[in-house]
């Protein structure tokens, strides 16, 4: 599906859709989470999935967990329970192995994507969901075709429905920068990975040269 259809896909999706069936939402941190929420709390009792052993170095792991349950409370989500699995980023050095230099947006991104959406599955198919998806697809840096298919995989695997998206379609993007500011959420300015910090730091040390 070319890119900018999984929003129409979405749409399709909720509008059949009857009652307010049960969706766990893995979250990256509390600013993509922000915009996804307001849209998906119209439709779905929800519960916030923090799974993401690739965020290096500890410290911020801890901090943008804190920025996403700080954004529950503030922007009236008191209601959404917040799961946080075992922090263990030994899970996402094993899930990269062979892949550490590839470049953003490669190979070591597609497996990360796989490592998180795979667990957010499994969990929503033992813990009694119907749905489950990822704020992932509101980042503009983000593939949402590699998000959106390897959701698919791993549903028809666990046999749980994956919530096709593109959120940030329809300045969902643009959403969720006025609900950063708006409740003055900390925005990281790299990925999570200690790869992706260190592309960005070098990026960063180009331009001061020039």
């Amino acid at each position: 599906m070319k890119q900018g259809g999984y929003a129409k896909e979405m749409d399709r999706t909720i509008a059949s859709i009857e009652g307010r069936p049960k969706l766990l939402l893995h979250a990256c941190c509390g600013p993509c989470s922000s915009a996804v929420l307001e849209l998906l709390d119209r439709h779905f009792e929800l519960t916030v999935f923090y799974y993401n052993p690739n965020i290096a170095p500890d410290e911020e792991y801890h901090r943008r967990r804190q920025e996403l349950e700080c954004f529950l409370k503030k922007a009236g989500y008191p209601h959404i329970p917040l799961i946080e699995p075992e922090y263990d980023p030994a899970e996402f050095y094993a899930a990269v192995k062979g892949l550490e230099q590839e470049p953003e947006k490669g190979g070591r991104c597609t497996e990360c994507y796989r490592l998180r959406l795979e667990m957010a599955g499994k969990y929503a198919a033992e813990n009694g969901f119907s749905w489950f998806t990822t704020t992932l697809s509101v980042s503009p840096v983000k593939d949402p075709v590699r998000i959106n298919s390897i959701g698919q995989d791993v549903a028809e695997k666990y046999g749980v429905r994956f919530l096709t998206s593109e959120f940030r379609k329809r300045d969902g993007y643009k959403r969720s920068l006025e609900l950063s500011r708006e409740y003055g959420l900390y925005r990281q300015d790299y990925c999570g990975c200690i790869f992706s910090k260190q592309e960005r730091e070098k990026r960063q040390g180009e331009k001061g040269q020039k």
